[in-house]
């Protein structure tokens, strides 16, 4: 059978079992719509989180810009898996202890306003709208080049998906389908990695056979092979990094304490029944994302060592059918400069061939010539990895209107019933919101969700960190702190990265060299500067919340 036969019958199955997971676990009330009733066990929630996390970005994306930055690349492994072990140590229990149902609920009762807790939700929803345009762009991505569908096509499909188990089961459906999305996306991205690495090395474990010598018996190292090629090309050397220090620092600590502030990756930690749940939960979910992440750097290696071998000068007319399909998607460019028919692929402006970074993963098991059932299978876990996130980032969008606006703000007496209602219908214009931006998205899917993570750094961190661990700090300087943040975020991001504000500057300009990537990091220390600030110039907060603080840092089973 053929790659598109496959790829229906593998998607198929896959969507049909998420589909009736969703009737299963259908919620028939608030709790069990907001975080399942708290009745997820450790293993399912560390597997459900490590799916909610590893999301487009980290399936679709993240090996195909390590597979093009190299070494500076290495800021995504770091930053997103570093997130989690301060997740782990500074907030997930102490959250989960607190016991609400969301970020902006946590902010609200310990900052003791109503006004914090609409900041909040205003942040909550900036970080999960640019989080979610990544992954409809995955979904986009998938169904255009394997379905052979346009791309906008592929997006209205995904939502539709998504909006029928995110409606109807809400965190208790999204859960437990998000326990077989993990199972889907592990098993596509691991199998090919054992196929291509025995391969290319002789050696079926990826991490081991991307510092293994290449099977063609000349004993040169993979990774010695890449450097001299990229080196020949005019590219970097593979494992020599251009950013700066202060740069790559920057990044890879917005992503850290990005990951630790992100609403749709807390909330999971108020799913579970106990406290040691909560820590159970974190560190299962940090093994389970580990086995995708020491996977990715050799993916990378090998996706970008295949691609050179395949594409460098040689003749357009005898290209495999794998190009000429990722051609049509428009995610390959090649432009006959000379008008020889060679392509030249090279850092130069005679270069002939661009490259979206989104193509990697996907197309590495074309490029490789493995079978198409493969293929097929790895398109349907970078479905399930962009399903999954989307899932948990709608349901942050919905309960932040329909608990923390509606609930808590607008209308305290509404009905369980009503409230439900308006959870659901939230989600459906969450989708349109969603699909719109998957349609017609900011830059490539990690980058977006790079974007996403320094808004959570810039806005949620500083705000969560303070108010567990510090008494003083009140309504004014969390309110203030976070207004300074996200809008210093925003702004940085629109100007620099987005050209909303106009023509998009060069890196010269860049604020201490920082890329917008980076730069939530300097958001985030402002945050923290201007919360301690006001907060000690202001009056201290009640009695009541240094009782809370102390209670949520009280040691529980």
């Amino acid at each position: 059978m053929d790659v598109q036969t496959w790829t229906y019958i593998i998607v198929g199955i896959t969507f049909l079992i998420y589909i009736s997971i969703a009737i299963w676990s259908k919620a028939t009330s608030t709790k069990e719509f907001y975080i399942a009733g708290k009745g997820v066990s450790p293993l399912a929630n560390g597997m459900a989180t490590a799916a909610d996390w590893m999301s487009a970005a980290s399936f679709i994306s993240m090996a195909g810009i390590i597979a093009f930055a190299g070494y500076d690349g290495s800021v995504y492994l770091m930053g997103w898996t570093g997130g989690y072990v301060l997740l782990a140590l500074l907030l997930a229990p102490y959250l989960r202890k607190f016991g609400k149902f969301t970020v902006p609920d946590f902010i609200g009762e310990r900052y003791y306003s109503n006004q914090a807790r609409l900041v909040a939700v205003f942040c909550a929803l900036a970080v999960s709208f640019t989080y979610v345009a990544g992954q409809m762009r995955g979904v986009g991505i998938v169904f255009s080049r394997f379905l052979e569908i346009p791309i906008e096509s592929g997006v209205v499909v995904g939502m539709i998906i998504v909006l029928f188990y995110a409606v109807l089961g809400g965190m208790k459906g999204i859960t437990y389908t998000q326990v077989a999305q993990y199972c889907v996306l592990i098993f596509a991205f691991m199998v090919p990695a054992f196929f291509i690495s025995f391969q290319m090395t002789g050696n079926f474990i990826p991490q081991i056979g991307m510092g293994s010598t290449v099977n063609d018996g000349s004993g040169v190292y993979l990774l010695e092979k890449l450097d001299l090629l990229s080196k020949d090309l005019g590219f970097n050397e593979y494992t020599v990094g251009s950013k700066s220090i202060l740069d790559i620092f920057c990044i890879t600590l917005a992503l850290m304490v990005g990951t630790a502030g992100l609403p749709h990756v807390i909330v999971r930690f108020f799913t579970v029944k106990r406290v040691k749940d909560a820590r159970k939960s974190v560190g299962l979910a940090l093994f389970f994302i580990t086995i995708l992440y020491t996977t990715a750097p050799a993916v990378s290696v090998f996706s970008k060592l295949n691609l050179i071998d395949t594409v460098s000068e040689r003749e357009y007319s005898s290209m495999p059918e794998w190009f000429k399909n990722w051609e049509n998607t428009g995610l390959i460019i090649y432009d006959d400069k000379n008008n020889d028919g060679i392509i030249n692929y090279n850092n130069s402006n005679q270069n002939e061939l661009v490259i979206d970074n989104d193509i990697m993963v996907l197309a590495n098991p074309e490029i490789a010539n493995l079978p198409s059932w493969i293929i097929a299978l790895v398109a349907a876990g970078g479905l399930a990895a962009a399903l999954s996130t989307a899932a948990g980032l709608l349901l942050v969008i919905s309960t932040s209107v329909s608990n923390d606006l509606v609930k808590k703000i607008f209308i305290p007496n509404i009905s369980q019933k009503k409230e439900l209602l308006i959870a659901r219908i939230s989600s459906f214009f969450a989708v349109l919101v969603a699909g719109y931006f998957g349609i017609n998205p900011p830059g490539f899917v990690a980058a977006v969700v790079a974007l996403a993570f320094g808004l959570a750094a810039a806005s949620f961190f500083p705000a969560i960190i303070l108010g567990i661990f510090s008494k003083r700090v009140n309504r004014e300087g969390a309110i203030s702190g976070m207004i300074v943040g996200i809008l210093l975020m925003l702004f940085y991001m629109m100007k620099y990265k987005l050209g909303w504000l106009g023509e998009i500057p060069p890196k010269s300009e860049w604020w201490f060299g920082i890329s917008p990537e980076g730069f939530g990091s300097i958001a985030m220390l402002c945050n923290f500067i201007v919360s301690i600030s006001v907060s000690y110039f202001t009056s201290p907060p009640p009695k009541n919340i240094s009782i809370l603080v102390d209670n949520i840092r009280v040691p529980e089973n």
